[in-house]
């Protein structure tokens, strides 16, 4: 499926009367076909405006939870809603058009919701600006580092105009100076527009840095094994002894809950 698929796709009918959730994942329980359960009777209610972190071994259906929210694939079971908003999804990679400027792949996104040609210039120089890429509209990807080209990712999703925003591990390949900042340019934006995000990651830091609340999921099928509340005031520091501390304790749920699964499969 290609990004402009994915645009298109990202679609989920409104529920008329919910307006005290963001996201409602009722008992979904997914599989492909035959195979064996993916996830298991997970339920979740995000509120609006709330940061939530997802965590979990290797192949527990984090990213399988993600695509369930933003619609690119139907549940087993169970339902998703997100009363009011059409979910934008923003990949480990940032999958951008290479023979389209940062601007332009920016503005596709507006293109694709029937933004006319002049307010899509002004408003993709606007989301530009918004993630500290004021002068870089001209330059194709290529020519952007790493966390530029996920900052251009940002402003992408951010076209689609939703208030809620699925992230699946977009800092994962970046270098740790380099996450860092993006760290500290997600809270920005975040606040700053109001956003509800889901965020899948393997960090359990980097959880902690950026979560309001920490959900853990069991190994296969994943299941809702653990929920952490994130107690530590922003702006909050990866390296500061409150997120080191919190982040012990739920390193140790995630490796008894890796130990559970072994012992299980042996």
């Amino acid at each position: 499926m290609t990004v402009l698929d994915s645009l298109r796709r990202h679609r989920i009918p409104d529920t008329p009367g919910m307006t005290d959730a963001a996201v409602v994942v009722d008992g979904i329980t997914k599989r492909f076909g035959r195979g064996p359960l993916i996830l298991d009777d997970v339920s979740l209610t995000v509120a609006p405006g709330e940061f939530l972190c997802i965590l979990g071994a290797s192949g527990c259906g984090k990213s399988t939870l993600l695509n369930l929210v933003a619609g690119l694939e139907p549940p087993t079971a169970g339902s998703v809603q997100v009363p009011g908003h059409r979910p934008s999804l923003m990949f480990q990679e940032p999958a951008l058009y290479p023979w389209l400027t940062a601007s332009e792949n920016v503005e596709l996104a507006l293109k694709l919701r029937g933004v006319g040609k002049a307010e899509r210039r002004e408003e993709g120089k606007r989301l530009l600006s918004l993630v500290r890429l004021e002068g870089a509209g001209q330059k194709r990807p290529h020519e952007l580092s790493g966390g530029m080209r996920q900052r251009v990712a940002m402003a992408r999703a951010l076209a689609q105009d939703s208030k809620v925003l699925l992230m699946d591990e977009p800092f994962a390949a970046l270098d740790a100076i380099t996450r860092d900042v993006l760290h500290d340019e997600l809270t920005r934006i975040r606040e700053e527009v109001g956003a509800t995000v889901l965020f899948v990651t393997h960090n359990v830091r980097e959880a902690v840095r950026l979560g309001d609340r920490v959900i853990l999921l069991s190994s296969r099928p994943g299941r809702v094994a653990n929920e952490f509340t994130v107690d530590i005031a922003q702006p909050r520091r990866i390296e500061s002894p409150e997120v080191a501390a919190l982040s012990v304790e739920i390193t140790e749920h995630l490796r008894a809950e890796i130990r559970r699964h072994a012992r299980a499969s042996s």
